[in-house]
């Protein structure tokens, strides 16, 4: 059911008001296991807009439900332009605004006064998700339509409370009212200016007036670079010799507002794509005055466009009133009739980040922070048999991103890669030397060899990804920045179990290692290694050299040692500690690594080093008790309980003092 165009607000009664949302209309069809997310031309959104088809699948009704699919800004305003671009969950929130209940359980409902599919479709929308109920205001349409207005939406659309639902008719029971003025058109050709670095320069256009395509305009601002290079490549196949237009425009005549135009060559196009343009108004001879691209609308077929034409509000209106003698529905006022900006708006909620890549494309390339990735090979298996993929882990790294970079920042990687995921061939790379591109940060180290050599330093998300994208499953950070980079940020106690010893072992010597702490007067903090052991930190800020962090970490394991001698060692010769669980202080040297707080491990469940709660240090806990299907979750619930690790640090010659005085 599609609304008519009519040319000014009205104050009638019997009228309900929705927001007109600036996307893609489409259908969802819900019958059990069978689910299908269609657009007007009947085409499917099921891959396109993913996150909304698994909600959809997930929703649970048997119906036919009608709605409009658009991507929110931070201010809750729905933009054409980010839906067209929309490629992943990281180019915008997706939502699906409900507006009609079409069938439900075997009824079909179009019969239904509109008030009455409203009430049964408020009973099944999902209270939480990207489904929402697109408000329905019992107000007048003078006053939303200003408050559209000043919010910057496209529009109102206007319903009659009993209009019945009649599929493929434009009816005048829906009426919509725009903001700005808008157009879809049909692309017959494009120009390319005289000495133009540009794909194009400018569209020209046209609708249909019974079997011809009619011009209307050239079109040639709303696009970037980018933009353009994607249109061409849908150009390049349609390119024909005759124009499609009834009559040929001259892409070459001046016009009062620019008189000495450019030399342009025209290409034709065979009329099957369609976009949206906004323009300032319609010339006397049915031509656009100062076009801009929109979108495409690949949601439409070029033959149904047509010049659409506002209906004069009036006389509309005057047509759906009652009969005489019959009253008017008006419907049950709507429990949101508040009409100020933040009631009417769902804002794009601030939660944990979405997911960077999509689904269904093997190769993908993204813009972050500046810098253009390409990401191959998405669907290959990193950890075999358990269906996590490269794609998986690079979704993970970019949505933990904000969690996991600042314990990466400005310290030199060790990349341990696995280009075949966990089971094939690894091997380290610490020297990035010409062949990383220029906008990674490297730092300088000389080999024993005389060699000058560099290490990758990751500065962003951006860093983190390109060395991700490489295959590096886990990320291996130094203790010290290069900005200090003979001063360690921290202090750690690597528990490493041997074969022959046990995780409850490991949990016993953490919370020893917490209990000599706490005498100290020392805090520490554990994380999981997402191996086999467990690692403890201690922050220092940066205020002691790498041979005197590693004294006062050797002070520590020598205590903890003493109080657990049957199976704890701080011997370095594996051979000497006799099967016994190591208490590794010699990790608090330059150029040594462990797994940052966050990483994915290379290790069978896909498991991840995760901070802990000291109370979690207990009988029970597991290393696949945190895994890349449950990390993001509990960062998101917890948040970064390790960040004290990044902070102040302890005064190392105070305890010391205070140890001595006791």
């Amino acid at each position: 059911m599609l609304a008519t165009l009519v040319d000014a607000p009205f104050d009638d009664p019997g009228w309900r008001y929705e927001i007109k949302w600036d996307g893609y209309r489409a259908v969802a069809l819900l019958n059990k296991k069978n689910v299908e997310l269609v657009s007007r031309n009947n085409k499917s959104f099921n891959d396109k807009f993913y996150p909304i088809y698994d909600a959809v699948k997930a929703w649970g009704i048997h119906a036919v439900v009608d709605g409009e699919i658009a991507v929110l800004n931070d201010k809750g305003v729905s933009t054409f332009g980010a839906l067209q671009n929309w490629r992943s969950e990281a180019d915008g929130d997706l939502v699906y605004y409900v507006f009609d209940l079409l069938w439900l359980d075997g009824h079909d409902l179009t019969g239904l006064p509109l008030t009455r599919r409203r009430e049964l479709l408020e009973q099944v929308v999902p209270k939480e998700g990207p489904i929402r109920l697109s408000e329905n205001f019992d107000t007048s349409a003078t006053e939303f339509l200003a408050a559209a207005t000043k919010m910057g939406l496209e529009g109102i659309i206007a319903k009659k409370a009993d209009s019945t639902y009649t599929p493929g008719d434009r009816s005048r029971s829906w009426l919509k009212i725009k903001v700005n003025k808008r157009q879809e058109v049909v692309i017959g050709g494009f120009t390319v200016n005289d000495g133009t670095s540009k794909a194009f320069s400018a569209l020209l256009v046209g609708v249909y007036e019974g079997a011809r395509l009619h011009y209307i305009g050239k079109i040639g601002t709303g696009f970037n670079d980018k933009t353009q290079q994607s249109m061409m490549a849908l150009f390049k196949p349609l390119i024909v010799n005759k124009p499609p237009f009834k009559a040929e425009p001259d892409v070459n005549k001046p016009s009062r507002f620019r008189p000495h135009p450019p030399h342009a060559k025209a290409f034709w196009l065979k009329p099957e794509l369609v976009c949206e343009v906004s323009y300032a108004e319609m010339t006397s001879d049915g031509i656009m005055r100062h076009p801009s691209f929109e979108g495409m609308r690949e949601d439409k077929k070029a033959k149904d466009v047509t010049r659409e034409v506002a209906a004069h509000t009036e006389e509309v209106v005057a047509a759906a009133k009652p009969k005489r003698g019959a009253k008017p529905a008006s419907g049950k006022r709507s429990a949101t009739t508040e009409k100020t900006p933040a009631s009417l708006l769902h804002k794009s909620p601030g939660n944990m980040r979405k997911t960077l890549l999509n689904p269904s494309e093997e190769q993908q390339v993204r813009k972050v922070n500046g810098n253009e990735l390409t990401f191959t090979h998405l669907s290959k298996e990193y950890w075999p048999g358990e269906g996590v993929t490269k794609r998986d882990m690079l979704n993970y790294y970019y949505q933990v991103a904000p969690f996991i970079v600042p314990y990466l920042k400005d310290r030199p990687q060790s990349l341990n890669r696995f280009p075949n995921g966990i089971k094939g061939h690894s091997f380290y790379q610490k020297d990035v030397t010409g062949k990383a591109p220029d906008w990674i940060i490297q730092y300088p180290y000389h080999t024993g060899e005389g060699e000058d050599k560099n290490f990758m330093v990751v500065e962003d998300e951006a860093s983190l990804l390109y060395m991700a994208n490489l295959g590096a499953i886990e990320m291996n950070p130094w203790n010290s920045t290069i900005k200090k980079p003979e001063y360690p940020t921290w202090c750690i106690i690597d528990l490493d179990p041997s074969d022959k010893s046990t995780f409850e072992q490991v949990i016993e010597t953490a919370q020893m290692t917490k209990q000599v702490l706490d005498e100290l007067k020392v805090p520490g903090y554990p994380k999981t290694s997402g191996s086999t052991g467990m690692h403890i930190y201690i922050p220092l800020g940066a205020k002691y050299t790498y041979d005197e962090c590693q004294l006062f970490a050797r002070f520590i394991a020598s205590q903890v040692q003493q109080q657990l001698p049957g199976f704890t060692s701080i011997e370095r010769m594996v051979d000497k500690r006799k099967g016994k669980l190591y208490v590794d202080f010699l990790q608090n040297r330059n150029q040594a690594t462990l797994a940052a707080p966050y990483s994915l491990r290379p290790k069978p469940g896909a498991t991840v080093s995760m901070p802990l709660h000291w109370d979690e240090v207990k009988k029970g806990l597991k290393m696949k008790d945190f895994t890349i299907h449950n990390a993001l979750e509990r960062i998101q619930s917890e948040g970064d309980i390790f960040k004290p690790v990044l902070g102040k640090g302890v005064d190392i010659a105070k305890v010391l003092k205070n140890l001595e005085q006791e």
